[in-house]
Parts: C-alpha cells; sequence; structure tokens
C-alpha cells in the first residue's frame, strides 16, 4: 500500500482533502469516449449478432415477455442468454475491484478497458456462421462490468452504456429551469453533459450501423479506437500522475 495510505486515518484525511477532486477515470471526456464504445456494442449485437441488446436489459425482457405471452417458450428462453451474462458481469464486477486494488499497480477501470479491448479484437474473428449467443455473451458481459465501474463522471451519475436516464435526466433540467430561474445555469450545464452523451451513443450506434456491410463481423473492431484513447490516459494516469491515489475508491462506489 502507498506509504502516505498506510493508516485508515490517512485514507479519511485524503477523503475529506479531495471530496470535490475526481480520478481520471471519474473525468467526463472519458465517459464520453466509453459510451461511443458503448453505442458500438448495442448496435453491434442488435444489428449483427441475433438483434439482442447488448448494453440494456429492459428490451430483451420485453421481447422474454412477449414470446411468453404468444408461447414461444424456447424464443423466451433465448434471451435468457444475454440477460445471465448481464448478471453475471455485474458480479465478476463488484468482486475484482478488490483484488487489482491490492496489486497496487493499476486500477480495475484501467484493467477492464484493456480486457474489453482483447475481448472485442477477438470477436471480430468470429464468423457469422457461428452462433450469436457466443458474441452476445462476450459483449453483454462486457457491457455489465463497464456500466457497474464507471458509475460517476466528475460527480454527476452517468451510464456509458444506455441513455434511459440520461433522456431522464435532460427531462428534470428542463424542469428546474422552468421552476427554479436561480437554477438555471447549474441545470443548463447538467442537460449539456446528458444531452452530449446521448449524443456520443448514438454516433457509435450510427457509426457501426452505416459501416457494418463493408466491415461485417469485423465492424466490432470500431469499438476498440475509443477504448484505446480511454486506456492509454488510464495507464499513464496510474503510472505517473495518479500512482500515489490506486487506494483511492472511485465516487459512486
Amino acid at each position: 500500500m502507498p506509504e502516505q495510505f498506510k493508516t485508515e486515518e490517512h485514507k479519511e484525511l485524503h477523503r475529506k482533502l479531495h471530496k470535490d477532486f475526481y480520478l481520471t477515470c471519474e473525468q467526463y471526456y472519458i465517459f464520453e469516449l466509453l459510451t461511443v464504445a458503448g453505442g458500438m456494442m448495442g448496435l453491434y449485437t442488435y444489428s449483427l449478432r441475433g438483434q439482442v441488446f447488448s448494453n440494456a436489459q429492459t428490451g430483451n425482457i420485453v421481447k422474454m415477455a412477449a414470446a411468453i405471452g404468444w408461447g414461444r417458450y424456447g424464443v423466451a428462453l433465448y434471451y435468457l442468454i444475454p440477460f445471465t451474462a448481464y448478471i453475471l458481469g455485474t458480479i465478476l464486477s463488484e468482486i475484482l475491484p478488490q483484488k487489482v486494488r491490492q496489486s497496487h499497480f493499476i486500477r480495475w477501470d484501467t484493467l477492464l478497458v484493456g480486457i474489453e479491448i482483447v475481448a472485442l479484437f477477438i470477436v471480430g474473428f468470429i464468423p457469422f456462421s457461428w452462433p450469436d449467443q457466443i458474441v452476445q455473451v462476450i459483449i453483454n458481459f462486457l457491457c455489465a462490468m463497464q456500466f457497474n465501474t464507471f458509475r460517476q463522471a466528475e460527480g454527476v451519475p452517468m451510464a456509458t452504456t444506455f441513455v434511459t436516464n440520461h433522456v431522464r435526466q435532460i427531462g428534470i433540467s428542463i424542469a428546474r429551469i422552468i421552476k427554479h430561474h436561480e437554477q438555471e445555469k447549474e441545470a443548463r450545464a447538467k442537460m449539456l453533459k446528458h444531452a452530449k452523451i446521448i449524443l456520443a451513443f448514438m454516433f457509435g450506434g450510427v457509426t457501426v450501423t452505416a459501416l457494418a456491410p463493408i466491415m461485417r463481423e469485423k465492424t466490432i473492431w470500431l469499438a476498440i479506437i475509443p477504448l484505446s484513447a480511454c486506456f492509454c490516459v488510464l495507464l499513464q494516469s496510474d503510472l505517473v500522475y495518479e500512482r500515489a491515489m490506486l487506494d483511492i475508491t472511485p465516487h459512486g462506489h
């Protein structure tokens, strides 16, 4: 453990002094890049790998319920695959961070982005002739871990793999602007942040959809571009700028 964080008293003092300090893994631009990748992964599985939502399980539950209602029980069971993979990814992302933190080498956040890059590179080699479930499980797993790991951007709750809450937050911000004029500046700034996340997700999805006929299975490699940018920045922070802060937990955890 770094020297300055050997005691709980030192840890608590650091938390108080840096309550408004945000680690690199909490920076807003990191979340924007991750959201571009999230949009790409979501549209990849939906457009090219069995029309399954990899990053938002509500759609899969809706499809499962509809299949049961229509008496198509085999189809309903099909949607248990991404649902189960998502749960397992969430469980793993709750267990592993502590073990990675104990290594005092890099953060779990950084390691996860590296894992995503390697996994998506491998996915690009899986042909369409193979069962879609293989790719669905891998990407559902990754999306669950990313969503559960990256929770707040500079103190604002954010999701990088779906946009439902961002749409909700825009509505809340507009209501605050109307009701509380003294909060207008703050509400507009928050609304803009959520709007930019939605646009980032859409950009990723549109890019994958447009290039899918050309790149086919390898379309998922497009997501490696924003993920690689994130990984380089996060790794540099872990090894240089925030080397003494590896024991600090990001906000929201």
